[in-house]
């Protein structure tokens, strides 16, 4: 997991980004915002969080298993998924696809 620097885009995977501004909270994936996926599962009205375990950080949890996984099991990881890496993010951080994919891989490996 990257918590600063560029992103490597010539592999082909997506990339994830947070950051905290002047105008507040801005995710996205590949330089676009991050869809909030209140359609699965809606936990806060207030959007994006991280750095702490609660309901806007499970929001970013789930939208980020469902934009890189699929809907599936987006709902079901998200608590995990938002303890585990969630509420260990810095201010400013950077994930890839593949960061997400390891870590849930390792959360279904403990289930």
């Amino acid at each position: 997991m990257n918590q600063g620097g560029a992103p490597d885009l010539s592999l082909g995977m997506k990339y994830y980004e947070g950051r905290r501004t002047i105008d507040g909270i801005m995710v996205t994936v590949d330089g676009e915002p991050l869809d909030t996926r209140y359609d699965l599962g809606q936990f806060t009205d207030l959007g994006f969080e991280w750095s702490y375990e609660g309901d806007s950080p499970r929001q970013l949890a789930l939208a980020l298993i469902a934009d890189c996984i699929g809907d599936d099991d987006a709902r079901n990881l998200s608590t995990v998924f938002m303890t585990r890496v969630i509420a260990e993010l810095d201010n400013d951080w950077q994930l890839s696809e593949e960061d997400i994919r390891r870590e849930i891989r390792s959360i279904r490996d403990a289930a």
